[in-house]
């Protein structure tokens, strides 16, 4: 098991139960405890847990990702909306790639009728793009992250090393001054590939996720090409999005929101 895979399942582990000692780590992921302890240490220093005599209690807050199915339903007519916007910057004949979140869930599904190359880790977002004659699909392997459903890790990157795309649409869980986050590691390491495979990075992204962080710091906002948001920003979160340079994409306001687009 990889390093990063390794840790993200202890963790995920510490949280479930809330504390667990260092024998069921150890018997639950076969590996030991030597290890196990240096795994802890290092989540001990990030502040996402407490070592205790024998284990590790879970500090922190919503570190894990959620599962597909629970992430999919939120914001749903704003991940909508976002998606018709994205829809709009394709050409086709484009070869782009979809990471595998909601939003860009919401955005596959538009894609009837286009004639495209699409790549992505997404199995969801692939099984939706399978039968569809008019659409080249390239589906990444690697690890299977078994709450989203898509895949991670050195395989992925690997094969995101021999590829070129022009367009990459990502989801992220936060967005700061800072920069863009995640919720997991091994995902941070992947977008990372997926940034360097492609010629404009467009993050497709609810006003919920502005000014919130998560586990990783995938990258800087000048990083990114272009925001797709819905309309609900502050103009403080306006005014560093443009000092970053930042090409914001603001959509149509939900009817009963006020709001416009940009």
């Amino acid at each position: 098991m990889l390093t990063e895979e390794r840790r993200q399942k202890v963790l995920e582990i510490i949280k479930e139960k809330g504390f667990v000692s260092l024998g069921e780590l150890s018997l639950h992921l076969s590996c030991s405890e030597s290890t196990l302890r240096r795994d802890l240490e290092y989540w001990d220093q990030l502040g996402h847990i407490k070592r205790t005599h024998g284990g590790a209690m879970f500090t922190g807050e919503q570190l894990v990702m959620p599962a597909f199915e629970e992430r999919v339903t939120e914001a749903l007519e704003e991940k909508r909306l976002i998606a018709r916007a994205a829809l709009d910057l394709i050409s086709d004949g484009s070869v782009i790639l979809l990471d595998g979140g909601t939003t860009t869930f919401e955005l596959a599904r538009l894609l009837t009728g286009r004639s495209l190359q699409v790549v992505t880790n997404s199995l969801p977002i692939a099984n939706g793009l399978s039968s569809r004659r008019e659409i080249d699909l390239i589906l990444l392997g690697g690890y299977i992250y078994p709450k989203t459903g898509v895949a991670l890790g050195p395989l992925t990157i690997a094969q995101l090393e021999r590829i070129h795309v022009r367009q990459a649409f990502i989801g992220v869980s936060g967005i700061t001054p800072k920069g863009l986050f995640n919720s997991n590691l091994l995902l941070v390491e992947t977008e990372r590939a997926m940034m360097r495979s492609a010629d404009e990075v467009i993050v497709l992204a609810d006003h919920g996720k502005l000014d919130r962080t998560a586990l990783a710091h995938l990258c800087p906002l000048g990083d990114i090409s272009t925001l797709i948001v819905d309309p609900q920003l502050s103009p403080e979160q306006e005014a560093w999005l443009a000092k970053a340079g930042v090409r914001l994409i603001k959509t149509p306001p939900l009817q009963g929101q006020e709001g416009g687009a940009a």
